[in-house]
């Protein structure tokens, strides 16, 4: 069984799986596709990704546009990561506004991330490994960003600056009003 926590924002969902613990330990289904349709909708995901970051790692704000976006269903194995989606869709009522979770491997919470938004997450534990689910392929040519630190975002990472560390394409991001091809809310 799964609890759905419907977020401030329509279509983003933080899913909350049944954990049974006992003295061997504990149990969970970490993925149903029924379940999944029933609560969330249907998603067929196609590819699943893993990372391993230690403290301070900033990966994102990433997405990819049309026509090879991307929904995601995201996880912490081990460690805690702050999680942040922000919506990107032009014209939507909650354009620019994000929604941010902490998800670790205690907590075991999942957050699902639609087509039309960034995603990005912070290392707030010395390691932290991280899985997702996506329903469309990636394609490096679809590749799109925002800058992590973008003022007009007002997202707190909960890292002091001087201790994010960032890839190099991270580090150049556009800030969300300079982006290119953004997604439309209508789409």
């Amino acid at each position: 069984m799964i609890r759905i926590v419907h977020t401030e924002i329509a279509g983003v969902v933080i899913l909350e799986p049944q954990v049974f613990d006992d003295a061997r330990g504990s149990f969970f289904e970490s993925y149903s596709q029924r379940a999944f349709d029933e609560s969330v909708g249907p998603v067929r995901f196609v590819q699943d990704n893993e990372s391993r970051s230690t403290y301070g790692v900033v990966r994102g704000l990433h997405f990819q546009r049309p026509p090879h976006a991307q929904a995601k269903l995201v996880r912490v194995v081990a460690g805690t990561v702050l999680d942040v989606a922000v919506d990107i869709r032009l014209g939507s009522p909650t354009f620019g506004r994000h929604v941010a979770v902490e998800l670790s491997g205690e907590n075991r919470r999942q957050l699902f991330i639609p087509r039309g938004f960034a995603h990005g997450y912070a290392v707030l534990t010395p390691q932290a490994l991280f899985q997702y689910k996506c329903d469309a392929f990636y394609h490096p040519e679809a590749e799109g960003g925002v800058a992590w630190d973008d003022p007009a975002l007002g997202i707190d990472w909960r890292i002091p600056s001087e201790r994010v560390l960032l890839s190099e394409k991270d580090a150049h991001r556009p800030r969300l009003q300079d982006a290119p091809q953004l997604f439309r809310y209508d789409e």
